[in-house]
């Protein structure tokens, strides 16, 4: 029995290749039955004409679904469904419709999704002005040696990192490029025993708490901080002291008495672009080896320094083997890649390798290769050079917009970064700003979610540049002048 070309057509808005989408429709129609063992499919010259698309289209995906066991080609005779393609399990659905009489608010043990985080649409990229910190203009980004290297890694000859169960370990060429070209950077030196991955500054973050902080333990975070660092340790138990910070970062004579772990954005503090002087930092160690007390280092944007060099990393200074450095490609590279790193004494990274190992084992081999080969072959210091002199520029507009506007900056960062903090007037609530904002299309980031509970004035927020074409930050920056002039003192806090 021939199978009909009308039985196949094509599906406006198919996110894909005319070729996958025809490989899509033979195959799901095999899947589920409808094409039986056997039969023959329409010649490629015919379904072809039927579709509107060119023979060779149609060729090439009958050649993928043959290599695949869907079909069989039959010399001269055409293509027919392979007698062994795969099948879906010789069963029937239950269509009947599903309750859900499960009390989750008695079965649930604890609660993790109270904890409020910024609020960051997945459309942003439809929004004209989006001012949104951490996501990326994949203009910039270098596509075509990204996909060389994604090739590389799943060649052959890297197969074996592809499909091994690398158990507690990682890529040795990842970690290897890590502790001799990244790491000294920062101005550390470390040995593979003392670096492991992981999947980004937020797995790391959380990695390092669980190892480190249980429930009542004396723990210190800078007020404002990261909104992520906040709900890891909410979810722990321990007791928080929220510290604030001045222009030059976290004070170390305010850490209260007693404390046992400081977590620090030292470089670059989240959100106020703050860099902790060398002076300061050595107090800060001086104080910790005094009162036994260890030091998480998240070292974000270390890479955007492209105003002046960055200042070592606090890591650099340590002596005592106290300071824990969490690092991440994620911003250098892509986010959605959520990859990074831990750098610490061998003795902790054990017990982290040991934890991660019961959760997820490691991060995917194949990422792990395709960062090494595009950090090893130089792709990467090309892209963050290219990176660099791109958001100069946009921060440069920026700033020049700001100041026109009359708009009040409250943290901009000495060596650079991808967004400005930024205060709103006493009278202007930025949740509420942001709202109207959003609905003239340009997105901000309100600033009530980086502070303490009950510490959080209203009126901050921040702008990043790093996901908004240059040429249109002026007019989004108008627009934000625009909006709060209106918002007048209706909005107090």
């Amino acid at each position: 029995m021939s199978i009909p070309a009308e039985a196949f057509f094509l599906t406006p808005g198919f996110n894909g290749t005319l070729q996958h989408e025809i490989q899509q429709m033979v195959a799901e129609g095999i899947l589920r039955g409808r094409f039986r063992a056997g039969e023959k499919l329409p010649s490629s010259r015919r379904l072809a004409r039927h579709l509107g698309v060119s023979r060779i289209t149609v060729t090439l995906a009958y050649t993928e679904l043959v290599s695949g066991d869907y079909l069989t080609a039959r010399g001269r005779s055409g293509y027919y469904v392979s007698e062994t393609a795969p099948t879906q399990p010789d069963f029937k659905m239950d269509d009947r419709p599903r309750q859900d009489n499960v009390n989750w608010e008695r079965v649930v043990g604890r609660r993790f999704s109270r904890h409020e985080a910024p609020a960051k649409p997945q459309n942003w990229h439809e929004f004209p002005f989006p001012f949104i910190y951490g996501q990326v203009d994949v203009s910039l980004f270098d596509h075509q040696n990204w996909r060389q290297c994604a090739l590389r890694a799943l060649g052959k000859r890297d197969f074996e990192v592809l499909t091994d169960d690398f158990y507690e370990r990682d890529d040795p060429m990842l970690i290897e490029y890590i502790m001799r070209s990244i790491l000294p950077r920062r101005g550390i030196s470390a040995r593979p025993e003392e670096i492991i991955l992981t999947m980004g500054a937020q797995n790391a973050l959380w990695l390092t708490a669980q190892v480190l902080i249980g429930s009542g333990r004396k723990t210190a975070v800078e007020n404002p901080c990261y909104p992520g660092l906040r709900a890891i340790l909410d979810q722990l138990g321990t007791e928080v002291t929220p510290v604030d910070v001045d222009a030059e970062g976290l004070p170390p004579d305010a850490l209260p008495a007693g404390v046992e772990v400081v977590f620090t954005t030292a470089s670059h503090h989240c959100p106020t672009n703050a860099t902790m002087p060398i002076a300061r930092r050595s107090a800060l160690l001086e104080r910790a080896g005094r009162e036994d007390f260890l030091v998480i280092e998240d070292d974000y944007e270390f890479e955007m320094s492209f105003l002046k060099s960055a200042v070592p990393a606090l890591k650099s200074l340590d002596r005592g083997g106290r300071v824990i450095y969490v690092g991440s490609f994620s911003k250098s590279l892509f986010p959605g890649l959520r990859l990074g790193y831990l750098v610490a004494s061998e003795a902790f990274v054990r017990e982290v390798r040991a934890l991660r190992a019961a959760m997820l084992r490691h991060p995917p081999g194949h990422i792990q290769r395709t960062v090494a080969y595009f950090l090893s072959l130089g792709h990467y210091d090309a892209l963050i050079n290219r990176l660099g002199q791109a958001y100069k520029r946009r921060r440069t507009v920026m700033d020049e917009a700001i100041s026109a506007h009359g708009l009040a900056i409250a943290g901009q960062g000495a060596f650079g970064g991808s967004s400005f903090w930024m205060r709103a007037p006493e009278s202007v609530d930025t949740d509420l700003l942001a709202a109207r904002l959003r609905s003239r299309g340009v997105l901000i980031e309100p600033g009530r979610v980086f502070f303490a509970p009950g510490t959080a004035p209203r009126n901050y927020y921040r702008l990043a540049y790093s996901s908004i074409p240059q040429n249109r930050i002026p007019e989004g920056i108008g627009i934000i002048a625009e909006t709060i002039a209106e918002s007048g003192p209706s909005q107090a806090a």
